[in-house]
């Protein structure tokens, strides 16, 4: 069944509201990327190892892992739309830490900072995001994932272009935490008001059962002392919807983590290898920007389903026969064929019955950083053991795993 359309124009608050939360995303993606450039120069100021180094980093993971189940109870508490643009605010406060870190241990503990505070701003601007999305009828989230990617992009440029003019990182940062702070402010001003299930209609509990939505003849939502209860089928298909999340993350890591490496083992030359994350990269904003149109064309079942083939069959034709060509052509596959999974996986979790508000997505997320977490080690285990080759097929098994877990997707918005 295709996904249903709306029929009727966004109203002027919709649109306000939909640009509003578009650039919280493209300024959640420029704000940590902006550090990101400037890692060599922190290296080279604190005199430590790659290995220091990289244990000091990982404290971004950790704290995201750590706090981002807070999310769907600050989000109660305060709504998505404070959360995500005053969390922004308070995040770039947090990278001024950096630049006075006076040892590794200091750097950890600022990125700690910066990796909870951001997990619970993505929770945010996701459960704002589909607020936006339900008065629009239609899917709009890729599209706000897809322009995460290009402040992801800005940031790093700008982080690369303050390293080429040897522009203080004290003075750099201060300069991204202004500007970026004022972006989420005005922002703010055009979210949405009301509590987060003010756009929920009557109707939007059934939208499973209209479906044939797995959960559908169990979940039912209904009030207990101000408090929703939820079905053990709705934690079930919600901890699938993690898998989901979870393979995302993995394909992402690999051609992040893995890419350059594996086309150096092909004898390219280091501009070529660095094209592998490029490619991936290119491919997966290109998807999530036109993601939108083919969703509610085709819905998200049919669309992740597709994807999981499209790149499986790309990575493992690259696999298979591997050389530079087949390599790039295989990541940019991988990207476009995962490009809408983790924004149906939030919207899936979002809408499950009888979940207190934000939960959903909290828990998804959560997972999803697992992902990223555990990707790494997982990928390098078996390059170690076997080949990189053989670790790199960690793709194609996301991919073959997308296509049996998607039918907890819904083909409607």
């Amino acid at each position: 069944m295709p996904a249903a359309l709306s029929l009727t124009a966004p109203t002027r608050q919709a649109r306000q509201a939909r640009a509003a939360v578009a650039a919280l995303f493209l300024t959640n993606g420029a704000v940590f990327f902006n550090v990101v450039p400037r890692y060599p120069q922190i290296k080279a100021d604190l005199e430590v190892s790659n290995a220091v180094l990289g244990t000091a980093l990982a404290g971004t993971s950790i704290g995201a892992l750590l706090a981002g189940l807070l999310a769907g109870a600050a989000i109660r508490r305060f709504r998505s739309a404070r959360v995500a643009a005053f969390g922004i605010v308070v995040t770039t406060i947090a990278t001024l830490v950096i630049p006075i870190a006076p040892n590794w241990i200091a750097l950890g503990g600022a990125l700690f900072v910066v990796g909870a505070l951001d997990a619970v701003v993505d929770v945010a601007q996701n459960a704002h995001g589909l607020r936006v999305q339900r008065l629009y009828g239609r899917s709009i989230l890729n599209s706000l994932h897809g322009l995460w990617s290009v402040g992801a992009v800005i940031g790093g440029l700008m982080g690369s272009a303050a390293a080429g003019l040897r522009i203080p990182l004290a003075v750099h940062l201060s300069i991204s935490a202004v500007l970026f702070s004022v972006v989420a402010v005005i922002a703010h001003r055009f979210l949405l008001p009301g509590p987060e299930d003010a756009e929920r209609s009557a109707e939007a509990q059934d939208l499973a059962a209209a479906d044939g939505h797995p959960i559908a003849p169990a979940a039912h939502a209904d009030r207990r002392g101000g408090r929703r209860s939820f079905t053990g089928s709705a934690v079930r298909i919600l901890a699938v919807l993690g898998v989901l999340a979870a393979c995302g993350a993995l394909a992402e890591d690999a051609g992040a983590s893995w890419g350059a490496l594996f086309l150096s083992d092909l004898h390219a030359n280091a501009a070529t290898a660095g094209l592998a994350v490029v490619a991936f990269q290119a491919a997966m904003t290109a998807g999530r920007l036109t993601g939108d149109r083919v969703v509610n064309r085709f819905g998200q079942r049919t669309v992740a389903r597709a994807g999981g083939v499209l790149a499986a069959a790309g990575m493992g034709a690259a696999l298979a026969v591997p050389s530079v060509a087949t390599a790039l052509a295989g990541f940019a596959l991988a990207g476009l064929g995962f490009a809408t999974l983790v924004p149906a996986a939030m919207h899936a979790a979002d809408a499950l019955p009888g979940l207190p508000a934000g939960t959903g997505l909290t828990v998804v997320s959560w997972l999803l950083r697992g992902g990223f977490l555990l990707s790494p080690p997982l990928v390098g285990f078996v390059a170690d053991l076997i080949s990189l080759r053989a670790g790199l097929l960690s793709v194609v098994l996301a991919g073959a795993v997308t296509v049996v877990l998607a039918r907890v997707l819904v083909n409607r918005t």
